[in-house]
């Protein structure tokens, strides 16, 4: 009995084992170590993090406890009644503390606590690196209390951080070289064929540097232009076991029609490249910025005027067909990047014409609101010729099925560049690498194949998080983030690439998107045959998932970016010009642009039109400084202290921190959106007003302007708010205004839009939202003199806050008018000034400008040249400064 219990205790040694613990002056059984509790112990999770050679974090609380890491070469570590089966070694654990530097570098795990390598054990990290690692929790009666698999990204990079100045892929122009990272790899060889799809191979041992964790093989000149893959024999916590993952080189540069093997080049080689390649002559690197987003098949899928065996490949972007004599008059007026969407080797569209299947239903002969085309066109969605490209299989490789002959692919695609820079327009690249088609040991699975856990970012039990939308890799590796920057690297050396556009930036660490900027500046002429420091970067900075807020860096989003001078797309002046935003509920939610000054739908979501149209204004005003955090605004508030929804709207530090877009792939078009948010009776011309009225909004203010290819002649995707896998169909560009603008070719596909077909089915059926000719020539018209306006004058191209504060202005104005006045003295050497007036009402407005009262003041001459004979109505008085203009018109006026 014990001193403080008021009765015996008993303890049956038969059941209870030969160990209790007892809670003084507490009556009641004893309690035994470990009774009640069976040993927690799942092995197809990792709970536990190996962060440094010498640290491991770990979600436990030492006291009397054990730890250490089993490990196996074989794999064979296991769980049976209670205990660890297999063969292993052991890793001793003490426990520590984690470092403020640890902290810091891997803040979601900074309150775990933290297990030591005992030094005795130092040796075996590198062992254990190659095979299965357990982490394991015993009693101290050595009982086995918790057991989980490990993630490895941080002990790889600390370890074989050397591997991060490695030359990878393919390399030697005489004598090839291959060499891979793949430091958990039991062995690695390489596998080289004779053909892309023949099963005649040789298998050639892959030496490793035990420094860096690379395998690499020297080849013969004779293996040029031979197909390979490598045999990685590695641990696969995926699969549980040691497995030999046949895959191709993440580095490829080429590769087999179907990508199941990367093929052996030289893209130095004379072959590869079209005429001229070498001696190509881009256009200059010009200001301000304006960029048209376009995708490779929509370009001339649906183009009559090219031969047919050309629609819908590079090859298109080569000839003279309408799409390309179209491009050349964009360049005329102003445009100065074209903007594809993903072209690199994508996992979902079959690169063999003879693999694909198209719809083969009639789809124009369907009523416009009919079900019908959505559901064939849904039937052959996965094997058709058509996806967005948001799907990355191998990220330096281009995509073989936009290439007439996919061995063809590297020389189709420097010949379409080649083809868009003679056409006075340089070339922006989307690029994806925040996320793969698949992971684990899915076939598509090239990265996790090779080194199993390490490229994607893994959420707390170990599971590959998918908040892009698929297995979110994890540039804040070393590897992967060297991947990324060498990649780019490629791109801009190899192909004369002038931008690119990193899908969900802001799932990248700010420091490696500036580790991309710093290697490109390093290019020059002279070395690389590129400047790189004229080659442009922006992306997109949302702030989501389990990175949000910084949770494991400091991200790649909008705010984070400000001073970069790469650019992040601005929500801001879109929902404002649009109206509501892309996730409303009900779609009819109007803006400055869809009729919220004065042509109300009646839509419930449109109460306190007033004062929602006041706060729109507020957020364009704020666009067009290039929503500058720090730019003072009429009301005395800086940009940081405008609200958007929460969240302050200027975060810009400098205007080419911002990209400003109206419309882009993602969401219903421009025509779309306004088919939805302006009164349904509202005449076509008024309709092309509003449209030419939101676009200018993005093209005449500072920062990089953008827009989506087709909706400067209206294109429309039959409200299809997603069409990232829609077809041709639904995703057609029509250069040929008599086959209209897209809209009414069926009711947009189930998957994303079934619950807005009760808002569509109307409109679709209506023939009066029907583009024509003339609405779509006078839509193109317009948006050219705006961006010949915008080329006109170097007050559209400021640089910093302190230029932008002290040149534009906003006068007061009415609601649902915006005036900017732009001072171009001592800048511009032909006009002292340049006054716009954005008149988004049905009514004609009169705006007055005290800096012009008793000044001269005229039409812009783009305008007085051109044929709308709306705008030309507009007036301006000397005497009071006052501008009138008409009703849903956008008026330019230079002061001399």
């Amino acid at each position: 009995m014990h001193k403080d219990d008021e009765q015996d205790q008993a303890l049956d040694l038969a059941t209870t084992g030969h160990e209790a613990w007892k809670l003084s002056a507490v009556d009641g059984y004893p309690l035994p170590q470990g009774a009640g509790r069976s040993a927690d112990a799942d092995l197809s999770r990792s709970r536990a993090h190996w962060i440094s050679r010498d640290t491991l974090a770990w979600d436990v609380q030492p006291g009397a406890t054990q730890y250490s890491l089993a490990f196996s070469g074989d794999g064979g570590i296991g769980h049976d009644q209670g205990e660890l089966t297999g063969a292993y070694r052991v890793l001793r654990l003490t426990p520590g503390r984690l470092t403020e530097a640890q902290r810091a570098k891997w803040p979601h795990l900074a309150s775990l606590a933290a297990l030591k390598v005992d030094s005795r054990d130092a040796d075996l990290v590198k062992d254990a690196l190659r095979g299965q690692v357990v982490a394991v929790e015993r009693d101290a009666a050595g009982r086995l209390l918790t057991a989980t698999g490990v993630q490895l990204p941080g002990v790889l990079d600390d370890v074989y951080g050397k591997a991060a100045t490695a030359e990878l892929g393919p390399s030697g122009r005489v004598l090839p070289k291959l060499a891979v990272w793949a430091p958990t790899a039991r062995k690695v060889e390489l596998a080289l064929y004779r053909s892309a799809d023949g099963e005649s191979r040789t298998v050639h041992a892959m030496g490793r540097d035990d420094a860096t964790g690379v395998w690499s093989v020297r080849g013969l000149p004779t293996w040029k232009g031979r197909y390979y893959t490598f045999l990685v024999t590695v641990y696969a916590p995926a699969a549980g076991k040691v497995v030999t993952n046949e895959v191709t080189d993440p580095y490829s540069v080429a590769l087999a029609a179907g990508s199941a093997r990367s093929r052996l080049v030289d893209l130095s080689d004379r072959a590869q490249a079209p005429p001229g390649w070498t001696g190509l002559r881009k256009p200059a690197a010009r200001r301000p910025v304006s960029v048209y987003e376009l995708h490779v098949r929509d370009f001339s899928a649906s183009d009559l005027t090219v031969p047919k065996a050309l629609r819908g490949t590079y090859a298109a972007f080569t000839g003279q067909g309408a799409g390309m004599r179209e491009l050349r008059k964009l360049a005329a007026d102003g445009l100065t990047h074209v903007h594809l969407l993903p072209v690199f080797d994508l996992a979902t569209i079959p690169e063999r014409r003879a693999d694909r299947v198209e719809p083969s239903c009639d789809l124009a002969a369907l009523p416009p609101d009919s079900d019908r085309q959505q559901a064939c066109v849904a039937e052959t969605a996965a094997t058709d010729s058509f996806n967005w490209g948001y799907d990355p299989l191998h990220y330096t490789t281009p995509e073989g099925s936009y290439a007439t002959d996919p061995d063809d692919r590297t020389r189709e695609f420097r010949a379409m560049v080649a083809g868009l820079n003679g056409a006075g327009l340089r070339v922006v690249m989307d690029v994806v690498y925040n996320h793969t088609n698949a992971a684990g040991q899915d076939a598509r699975s090239v990265l996790d194949r090779i080194v199993p856990g390490y490229y994607h970012r893994l959420t707390a039990d170990g599971a590959v998080a998918n908040s892009t939308c698929c297995a979110n890799t994890a540039p804040e590796h070393l590897m992967m983030g060297k991947l990324v920057v060498d990649s780019i690297v490629t791109w801009a050396r190899a192909y004369k690439i002038d931008g690119f556009r990193f899908d969900l930036m802001g799932h990248h660490p700010k420091a490696n998107i500036l580790a991309v900027r710093k290697a490109l500046d390093a290019l020059t002429l002279a070395k690389d045959g590129v400047d790189g420091t004229s080659i442009i970067l922006y992306g997109e900075g949302w702030n989501f998932g389990e990175v949000a807020g910084g949770a494991r860096f400091e991200q790649a989003t909008q705010a984070n970016m400000a001073g970069t001078g790469i650019g992040t797309f601005s929500d801001r002046l879109r929902d404002a010009v649009r109206g509501g935003s892309p996730f409303d509920a009900d779609p009819r939610v109007q803006g400055f642009g869809s009729g919220l000054a004065g042509d109300l739908n009646g839509a419930p979501g449109n109460a306190d039109a007033a004062g929602r149209l006041a706060a729109y204004e507020d957020l364009i005003r704020l666009g067009l400084t290039g929503n500058l955090r720090d730019y003072v605004m009429p009301s005395g508030r800086k940009g940081s202290e405008v609200d958007y929804n929460g969240s302050p709207a200027g975060y810009a530090a400098i205007p080419s921190d911002v990209v400003t877009y109206v419309d882009a792939h993602d969401n219903e078009t421009l025509y779309d959106a306004l088919a939805y948010k302006l009164p349904p009776g509202t005449p076509m011309a008024d309709r092309v007003r509003m449209q030419v009225l939101s676009l200018a909004t993005v093209l005449l203010g500072q920062g990089t302007a953008f827009v989506h290819a087709g909706s400067e002649r209206l294109r429309s995707k039959s409200l299809d708010r997603n069409s990232f896998d829609s077809g041709d169909w639904f995703n057609r560009l029509l250069w040929d205004c008599s086959a209209g603008n897209g809209f009414g070719a069926g009711l947009p596909p189930r998957a994303d839009n079934e619950d807005k077909w009760p808002f569509a089915r109307p409109l679709l059926a209506d023939p009066a939202l029907r583009a024509d000719c003339a609405a779509i020539a006078s839509a193109r018209a317009r948006f050219g003199e705006f961006l010949k306006i915008r080329s006109s004058s170097p007050a559209f191209a400021l640089g910093t806050l302190a230029e932008v504060q002290s040149r534009v202005s906003f006068p007061a104005s009415a609601p649902g008018v915006i005036a900017m006045h732009l001072n171009a003295s001592a800048l511009d050497p032909r006009w002292k000034s340049i006054t716009v007036v954005f008149n988004a009402t049905p009514r004609t407005q009169s705006q007055t400008v005290a800096a012009l009262k008793g000044k001269s003041a005229t039409i812009h001459p783009v305008q007085r040249a051109g044929d709308d004979a709306v705008v030309k109505q507009s007036a301006f008085d000397s005497t009071t400064g006052t501008i009138t203009v008409p009703a849903r018109t956008v008026a330019v006026f230079v002061q001399p």
